[in-house]
């Protein structure tokens, strides 16, 4: 059952419903406010727990929003440069983390109503009826955060528009939630690194938006079960198999790793860092205790057939973090009875390379992406 939310307006007690994709608790305290309000007056606030209730002008709201998060960059910068300078990466990035989950923290306490039929009743607000459908189920009154609102109108873009990927020889329309194959070296891996033989059939474990086993299927692969635990992401990689073309290749399987049987190929793209994620979004980079990087090298040699490999794509970020070591990757291929047939290697293009205001960009510029060939070990 969804929590609800309450708070004073004209005198009057108004209650709703209230969610939060990342099942933030309602704060406990809420007030209503306006275009009046000053950004430092809102963190003032916000830092003592109060959910602020915005009543005022949409795109004010969302000015407001812009200047909370200026101000808490700032701030974030000037930590940085303190802490490098005492601080080893490992810690830096703890810090970085910590950082990152007080300012989604802050910044959430701006929120806004959404009416019966998605309506946002504020003034110059934008029809946000289609790009909430596609994420929400409520037919009352609700209360978000801005925050999440705008995210949810950033993925509907996204899926609306669609994410050019050259590798498939078209585009990837990601959902809400579902995260987008905007990193496009691994994919470049994929597209090139040569395919075991024979390879009639794969398995793509955790599947996504579907990116990879499109470019399987483009590749000539002829049967492909692509696997998701995510009921978004079955859903995101149905549209998008449908898209390509490739839905007689590709059959779509709701379960966390392997499918029954054994395949010549299988994929993985599993989360490259072994850190608790703070966001659906998150899902797709941080993965607790490697769980599932651990979970797909003991049960590859199962599931391979006779001369059949396992592609591991994964980026050593986590070790220049020093969250991870190679060693440690290594015996975990080792133990799962796999060795390493080949490894291909590629430098990420992505901006945060040349950000040198990022507080993790000394490892970032070290960082290399890998897809490790795996065979069955002996």
């Amino acid at each position: 059952m969804s929590p609800s939310i309450s708070w004073q307006e004209n005198q009057t007690q108004h209650t709703a419903l209230w969610h939060s994709e990342n099942g933030a608790k309602p704060p406990k305290n809420i007030l209503v406010v306006d275009d009046s309000l000053t950004a430092d007056e809102a963190l003032k606030l916000a830092h003592e727990g109060t959910g602020l209730l915005w009543q005022g002008d949409y795109h004010n709201a969302r000015q407001l929003l812009q200047a909370m998060t200026r101000r808490l960059n700032k701030k974030a910068l000037k930590k940085k440069e303190k802490n490098s300078a005492h601080k080893n990466i490992r810690d830096i990035f703890n810090l970085y983390r910590l950082s990152q989950a007080q300012r989604a923290k802050l910044l959430s306490m701006v929120l806004v109503r959404i009416d019966p039929g998605f309506e946002l009743a504020l003034r110059r607000a934008p029809n946000i009826q289609q790009a909430c459908e596609q994420v929400y189920a409520h037919t009352t009154t609700f209360v978000i955060s801005l925050r999440e609102l705008l995210g949810v109108i950033g993925a509907f873009e996204w899926r609306k528009n669609g994410v050019p990927i050259a590798e498939t020889g078209g585009s990837i329309y990601p959902f809400y939630g579902v995260f987008s194959p905007v990193r496009g070296e691994y994919l470049k891996l994929v597209k090139e690194a040569p395919l075991p033989v024979p390879c009639k059939t794969a398995f793509d474990i955790g599947t996504g938006t579907g990116v990879l086993s499109i470019i399987l299927a483009k590749r000539g692969v002829q049967h492909i079960i692509a696997t998701d635990m995510q009921e978004r992401a079955i859903e995101c990689a149905r549209f998008n198999i449908g898209q390509s073309g490739c839905q007689t290749q590709i059959t779509l399987e709701h379960c966390a790793f392997f499918p029954e049987g054994k395949a010549d190929l299988i994929v993985c793209n599993p989360p490259w860092l072994p850190a608790k994620a703070s966001s659906s979004l998150e899902q797709a980079v941080y993965d607790p205790d490697s769980a599932m990087l651990k979970g797909f090298l003991q049960g590859l040699c199962g599931h391979l057939n006779e001369n059949g490999q396992g592609w591991l794509i994964i980026s050593d970020l986590a070790e220049h973090l020093g969250l991870r070591t190679r060693k440690e990757l290594l015996d975990w291929i080792s133990e799962a009875n796999l060795r390493v047939l080949e490894r291909y290697d590629i430098k990420p293009q992505h901006a945060k390379t040349a950000d040198t205001t990022d507080p993790l960009h000394v490892a970032r510029m070290a960082e290399i992406t890998s897809l490790w060939c795996l065979v069955k070990g002996g």
